[in-house]
């Protein structure tokens, strides 16, 4: 296809690529990783998530072009068992692109800033062989985040949704036997497994609220089951309810509304870059997505949508009376996250679709910000005290083996003094 023609008909030719860019990065570091030098690994990780960028840009213009409204791109047949008939496909709206620049951007910048701090970070641990797992992890929660914002069907946003699940429990876990001094500890072991737990037990919900649609709707796909809620919403009122109220615990896990926030404050514990790319920027906002994306089904059912923005409200008054009480510089930022996501269930709640993805593209930027700076702040001070501790220790250690009677006088003072 010719560029001019591309340029006044859209480039959704290229929407594979969402998922392929990060894809081709991930493989390259996996396979040749190990000849690379960080700054190349760096490199190739960065450039494979802004190639996503530059193709999630060109998917924007393309939409623009055609108005906001929907187009579909096949990939490949995927499922077809008897009624059940899913094809691979990409969708282009107004919606899926405003996720896609959100999340191949914001990823974008935070891959570059993780190469800086990983390579201090490794070296603090003495792990430096880590240092390309890291990258080859984040491109590969960036290619599951793609297919979970750019699906046209549930069944394909679930495969993104658990995909992203597995990257957070690989990079929560990262350290998974070091705290953040580098001392031993299973603290991020234990936050990884929390975390992938309490994430099962809200897909448990959307799974029961996929087999209901699947049954009493007779799809999965975006647009054949918006079509048919109406005539059920009728007929059988109940049927809707549940299903949107079995979303909403799956939404409840992933974007940490009240019961299930409680593995996000632990899951601050991995690196910080992985706190502001998926626990501030993208994943935890995929159940805002995921209602904003089912409003159709939702607007039909005003005391499901009553239940969602009390549940929004009350996690956000809740979370923020928690983060007044913390001392851990990313516990405050954690809380505050947990805060703002109920601000935004809230808002898509009450029907405030608009206003809920604002919301939460500057809640992207700004708390992934915070998060970055915590980190940089967490990292100096704590090498630079861990630094002291040593050489402090090693002049003690000195001292009494050049002065052991001295040594050994200073030490019966101390002891009399306590």
């Amino acid at each position: 296809m010719h560029l001019s023609e591309s340029v006044s008909t859209g480039f959704f030719f290229l929407a594979p690529w969402l998922v392929f860019a990060p894809l081709t990065g991930l493989l390259i570091n996996a396979i040749f990783g190990k000849y690379f030098s960080e700054k190349v690994v760096g490199t190739v990780a960065s450039l494979a998530s802004g190639a996503a960028f530059v193709v999630s840009v060109l998917l924007a213009y393309s939409v623009s072009l055609n108005h906001g409204e929907v187009v579909r791109w096949q990939l490949a047949e995927w499922i077809h068992v008897g009624t059940l008939q899913l094809d691979w496909t990409f969708r282009m709206d107004s919606l899926s692109t405003t996720m896609m620049l959100v999340v191949s951007g914001v990823g974008t910048l935070i891959h570059i800033y993780a190469i800086g701090y990983m390579h201090e970070d490794v070296r603090f641990k003495h792990e430096e062989g880590r240092f390309n797992r890291f990258f080859i992890y984040l491109n590969l929660f960036i290619a599951a985040m793609m297919i979970l914002v750019s699906g046209d069907s549930y069944m394909m946003l679930f495969v993104g949704w658990e995909g992203v699940g597995l990257c957070s429990f690989l990079l929560i876990g990262f350290w998974y036997e070091f705290d953040t001094l580098g001392r031993s500890s299973w603290a991020n072991s234990n936050a990884a497994k929390k975390a992938f737990i309490t994430n099962r037990v809200g897909d448990f919900g959307f799974l029961i609220a996929g087999f209901l649609m699947f049954w009493y709707l007779g799809s999965f796909q975006f647009d054949e089951v918006f079509k048919a809620a109406p005539a059920i919403a009728e007929s059988a009122p109940w049927v809707i309810v549940a299903i949107t109220l079995f979303m909403l615990v799956g939404v409840a896990g992933k974007s940490a509304q009240i019961p299930l926030y409680i593995w996000l404050p632990d899951a601050m514990a991995g690196p910080t870059p992985v706190s502001a790319l998926i626990h501030a920027a993208t994943m935890v906002t995929a159940g805002v997505y995921l209602v904003t994306r089912s409003a159709s089904i939702y607007t039909l059912v005003p005391q499901a949508q009553y239940i969602v923005a009390m549940v929004g409200a009350g996690t956000a008054l809740f979370a923020a009376t928690i983060a007044v009480g913390q001392y851990d510089i990313k516990k405050v930022l954690a809380y505050s996250t947990i805060s703002q996501l109920g601000f935004m269930v809230a808002a898509v709640g009450m029907g405030a679709y608009v206003a809920g993805m604002f919301h939460l593209i500057t809640h992207a930027f700004f708390k992934a910000l915070l998060f970055l700076s915590a980190g940089s702040v967490i990292l100096g001070l704590g090498a630079r005290t861990s630094c002291s501790r040593s050489s402090r220790g090693a002049r003690r250690s000195w001292k009494r083996k050049a002065c052991p009677e001295q040594s050994r006088r200073e030490e019966e003072r101390r002891t009399r003094s306590c």
